[in-house]
């Protein structure tokens, strides 16, 4: 990078500040112009995760890429079903495209990597159960394992019911395992009647 660029490592300390990923959009906000973005990139400080989306090159290697790219391309989306399952680590099923909730209306997001699966939701589904976790330093919206169970169920012909089942026996060998959480999300997905026998033949 030329040592004359003051833009430059004006940037790098402004990027670092927000946590060392940033979109386009972001950076313009914080004065920041394209151009330096790019001479960062071609000087192999910044690194290209999505189209519109860097990550400092110094960091550590990203923990979960796709859930990070996808947290900062489509902020207002909430990582839901086999996705959430596997954040949660109770699933064998290694998600081929991130699964998305997004409000039901809502413009489908345009991402070119990494591949996604989007579920429209209604509000009172989209909002409830909703955790925020940091992975490298970028907040993710996720939903709680009760909730995503209850999303499972409901969606189990996308889902699979084999896969849905899996994660309630995993989620049932929990110490967290929590009756009265997994009843009242099934409610708010207008599922509790199919959900019932099976919770009961778990206990």
């Amino acid at each position: 990078m030329p040592a004359t660029s003051k833009a430059c490592h004006k940037a790098l300390d402004a990027i670092r500040e927000m946590g060392g990923t940033i979109r386009t959009v972001d950076a313009i906000q914080a004065g920041i112009h394209p151009r330096t973005l790019y001479q960062l990139r071609d000087a192999g400080e910044l690194e290209v995760l999505s189209r519109g989306l860097y990550r400092l090159t110094d960091l550590e290697q990203i923990s979960d890429p796709d859930l990070v790219i996808v947290a900062k391309r489509v902020p207002q989306a909430v990582i839901c079903l086999v996705s959430a399952l596997a954040y949660h680590d109770i699933t064998t099923q290694i998600p081929h495209a991130v699964s998305i909730a997004i409000p039901k209306g809502a413009e489908t997001p345009r991402i070119d990597y990494p591949p996604i699966t989007v579920h429209r939701f209604s509000e009172p589904a989209l909002k409830a159960g909703v955790e925020t976790h940091q992975i490298d330093g970028v907040s993710i919206s996720v939903y709680c394992p009760e909730k995503t169970l209850a999303d499972c169920f409901k969606f189990r012909n996308k889902v699979g019911m084999d896969i849905v089942l899996e994660a309630l026996k995993f989620y049932k060998a929990r110490k967290t395992f929590n009756l009265e959480k997994l009843i009242m999300y099934a409610r708010v997905c207008r599922v509790e009647k199919i959900m019932r026998p099976y919770l009961e033949a778990t206990l």
